[in-house]
């Protein structure tokens, strides 16, 4: 009975070790991606900076994209398959992300957004902690613990850039699998999302919210329709963007099949729009989501021309993310629609924000609580409502190449019937 005894408590003692040593590499991993995020966002400020103060860069950007063309075909390797690497490394693919992804996703990104390409900032900020990560699983011996490594990498390229750590732990918790959250996972992602939005707000890092304080919608059966229609406007939204960035990546390459052409066409069209619009929807578009949010007006077409731009840019192989246009794109549809649908304009557009989120992601926790931590804990049935209906609402659609489990109400395919050999 005693050994018995001494043998279990031996094991847990083993497995509470192992737990130790990976939350020890998770904060490692952590302070590396808030180090990483920070020098990462401080560069997009400058750059941006500058395009501003010199618009006239935006002339530059065809030339600019077959620069990152010719720099990728020579040393990128795999780099430019972007997020579909740290898929592939959590799936065990792939032993893990190029280290060189780092240098070439962060230059390549703020060459981007220097030139006045529509682009994110978010899909780099996960790949290079992914690209980081690699440093550490050498010491992990397991499949299992390498993967929940680069998981909490997820978490904390996501927190350190957006200073979101809840909804940053559930975003990656929940991003690999279509309707599934990686539990066994918890633990490191909240140490490394932790540790990564303290380490990027030391060095000046802040988060992009504001904070809704009285505003309100009546809470009668108008109000949870208005908001029902909105999370469906949301999620179709999603959905749209999410098609038409797979249509192009998937027929440009066949319409033009000259990756410089292509670029620098897609850079010419981006650059003549800007100018023509004092660059509304080059780069990050910062004013559309900050009228957004602060009630002011914003054209009706603001969320289509930017979903439109920045799905070209990114299907021609300018290098940047996908979320931050999505917010954009999100508070600008929940300006829009505040006033047909009754509400405030500053709510609505907090709440689309989310659940654009929501639809271009397919995921639905980690929107939420986006919602929440950057506008305030008051409004949490709201966030709930608007996001569930555009997760609903997206046909299962996402900008990231999710893997889907098995529909339980889907029929088998039907076995081919044999002959008798008799």
């Amino acid at each position: 009975m005693g050994n018995r005894i001494a043998e279990r408590l031996l094991v847990q003692l083993r497995r509470w070790r192992r737990i130790l040593g990976l939350a020890v590499l998770a904060a490692g991993l952590g302070v590396l991606a808030g180090l990483l995020d920070a020098v990462f966002d401080h560069g997009i400020l400058a750059v941006t900076a500058v395009r501003e103060q010199l618009p006239l860069l935006m002339l530059l950007l065809p030339a600019a994209g077959a620069a990152l063309v010719f720099v990728y075909a020579r040393w990128g390797g795999e780099c430019g398959k972007g997020m579909a690497l740290v898929f592939d490394a959590v799936a065990g693919k792939r032993q893990s992300v190029p280290k060189r992804l780092i240098p070439l996703a962060i230059g390549a990104t703020w060459v981007t957004h220097l030139f006045g390409g529509s682009v994110g900032r978010e899909g780099v900020a996960v790949q290079i902690s992914a690209a980081a990560a690699g440093l550490l699983t050498p010491r992990l011996r397991t499949a299992r613990a390498k993967r929940h490594l680069l998981i909490a990498a997820v978490a904390a390229g996501f927190s350190g850039l957006f200073r979101t750590p809840v909804a940053a732990v559930f975003f990656a918790l929940e991003l690999f699998h279509s309707g599934v959250m990686e539990y066994d996972a918890l633990l490191p992602a909240i140490v490394a999302s932790l540790t990564a939005t303290a380490v990027s707000g030391a060095l000046g890092v802040t988060a992009g919210g504001v904070d809704l304080g009285a505003v309100s919608a009546p809470p009668t059966a108008g109000t949870l329709v208005s908001l029902a229609v909105l999370g469906a406007a949301c999620g179709l939204a999603g959905w749209l963007f999410v098609t038409l960035l797979h249509g192009l990546k998937a027929r440009l390459p066949r319409w033009l099949p000259n990756p410089y052409l292509r670029i620098a066409l897609a850079g010419a069209a981006v650059a003549a729009l800007g100018l023509a619009t004092a660059g509304r929807y080059n780069g990050l578009s910062e004013a559309l989501p900050a009228a957004a949010l602060a009630g002011g007006q914003l054209y009706a077409w603001d969320w289509l021309a930017k979903l439109c731009v920045t799905a070209l840019c990114l299907a021609a192989g300018f290098q940047g993310g996908e979320v931050a246009p999505l917010f954009t794109i999100g508070a600008a549809l929940g300006a829009v629609l505040a006033g047909p649908l009754g509400l405030p304009p500053q709510l609505a557009a907090a709440l689309a924000y989310a659940g654009v989120f929501a639809a271009g992601t397919n995921t639905l926790i980690a929107p939420i609580l986006v919602g929440l931590e950057l506008f305030g804990g008051g409004h949490f049935g709201t966030f709930f409502l608007v996001c569930a209906v555009a997760y609903v609402c997206n046909g299962g659609h996402s900008i990231y190449p999710q893997t889907r489990l098995p529909d339980p109400w889907r029929k088998p395919a039907a076995k081919p019937k044999t002959e008798d050999a008799s």
